[in-house]
């Protein structure tokens, strides 16, 4: 299992895949020892990947200091260095996004095309769903709110009433996923630690200065990320492409054209 030395940190990474090098970037509480990963999606069959734990997170370092959005891309930078990629397509889904932001407005030389998947930038265009503020709930309240907001089609009874069973398993795998390493007090402080630099993050006044090709893509019914945010987003950056799919926080794995323009924007075959 490949580790290196990565700032403060001892980072835990995977590179996968043949074809352009793609950097990306996971989200919240994301830990490459939970299935599905980034290798598994559609991209995987098209790009080599560079996938890793970020700081707090996974098999990496967890130190109890104050994180930064800004520390995050340092720490994605640096991992380049280290696996000896100058550039590379970067993917950022959701907390990755944000980070992909910062990196690409703080190291642009290393980003060729950018895809922001279901992130906000902060600021005017709007901040992300306040994940910190549901870190003192019980356990199972905070299993029902992420599932409820992070696709809003839930909060209607008809919906809801029409897809019991499947809102019960999502239910019980977002209780599962919120129990791992509950009893492990690092992991409890890294997951405060990435949640307090997520409420920090604000990227929106220099959006300008982007000057990559960039992909917004994000789901109608994302109540994390909501669509005016990515929106809004669009119009700061120059030359943005912006779309939406059938899907909340999830859409990349709920609307199967969603990788597949993800894909097409990669290897530059918008039509």
């Amino acid at each position: 299992m490949p580790f290196v030395s990565v700032r403060d940190l001892q980072m835990y990474y995977e590179i996968r895949g043949k074809g352009q090098r793609l950097l990306s970037i996971s989200g919240t509480g994301s830990d490459l020892r939970r299935l599905p990963t980034i290798f598994e999606s559609p991209l995987g069959q098209h790009f080599e990947i560079l996938a890793y734990d970020q700081r707090g997170l996974g098999q990496t370092s967890k130190p109890d200091i104050p994180y930064t959005v800004a520390d995050y891309a340092a720490d994605a930078e640096s991992l380049l260095n280290a696996v000896g990629w100058e550039n590379c397509h970067v993917i950022g889904i959701s907390f990755g996004g944000m980070v992909a932001q910062e990196l690409a407005l703080r190291y642009p030389h290393r980003v060729e095309r950018l895809v922001l998947a279901c992130s906000s930038s902060g600021g005017a265009a709007g901040s992300s769903y306040p994940l910190h503020e549901l870190m003192n709930l019980p356990i199972e309240e905070v299993a029902y709110r992420q599932v409820t907001i992070a696709d809003t089609r839930w909060q209607d009874q008809a919906w809801l009433f029409s897809r019991t069973r499947q809102f019960q398993e999502l239910l019980k795998q977002t209780l599962a996923a919120s129990k791992e390493g509950a009893e492990e007090p690092s992991c409890q402080v890294g997951r405060l630690r990435q949640l307090e630099a997520r409420a920090g993050h604000d990227t929106y006044d220099r959006l300008s200065d982007l000057h990559v090709p960039v992909y917004i893509c994000g789901g109608r019914y994302d109540g994390i990320s909501p669509p005016g945010n990515l929106r809004a987003k669009h119009k700061q950056i120059p030359g943005a492409y912006l779309e939406f799919f059938e899907g909340g926080h999830r859409f990349l794995y709920q609307d199967p054209q969603a990788f597949e323009r993800v894909i097409a924007f990669l290897q530059n075959k918008f039509d």
